[in-house]
C-alpha cells in the first residue's frame, strides 16, 4: 500500500510544475487551497451518498477519488502521506476517545 501512495505522492509533487492547461492536478495547484478545498468537499459528499447507496463499486471509486484528493491536498501544503501514516500508526491501540484527549479536543 505505501508503494502507491509512494508513488502518487511523487507524481502529485511533480505536478506542481507542470502546466495548468495540460494537468488537472497542476490547475488545482494554481487555482488555489479555495478550490482544492471545493473539490475535497465535493468527493466527501459524492463519498457518503455512494456510502447511503450501498453500492460497492460507487464506494470504492468515490472513495478513490476522496483519497486522491485528500493527496492533493496534502501535497499542496507540503505534507508528506508518510505523516498521515505515522499519526494513523501513533492512534493505532488508542481509543478513540483517549486519542481526541490527548489533543485537547473534548
Amino acid at each position: 500500500m505505501n508503494d502507491v501512495l509512494n508513488k502518487l505522492a511523487d507524481v502529485l509533487e511533480a505536478r506542481k510544475q507542470a502546466d495548468p492547461e495540460s494537468s488537472y492536478v497542476a490547475s488545482l495547484y494554481h487555482k488555489g487551497t479555495d478550490t482544492i478545498l471545493k473539490k475535497l468537499g465535493e468527493e466527501a459528499t459524492e463519498t457518503v451518498i455512494a456510502g447511503k447507496g450501498g453500492d460497492r463499486d460507487e464506494i470504492i471509486y468515490e472513495t478513490a477519488d476522496l483519497w486522491f484528493h485528500s493527496l492533493v491536498l496534502l501535497a499542496h501544503n507540503d505534507i508528506s502521506p508518510q505523516v498521515i501514516l505515522d499519526e494513523l500508526d501513533r492512534r493505532f491501540g488508542l481509543s478513540g476517545i483517549e486519542e481526541k484527549e490527548s489533543r485537547g479536543n473534548k
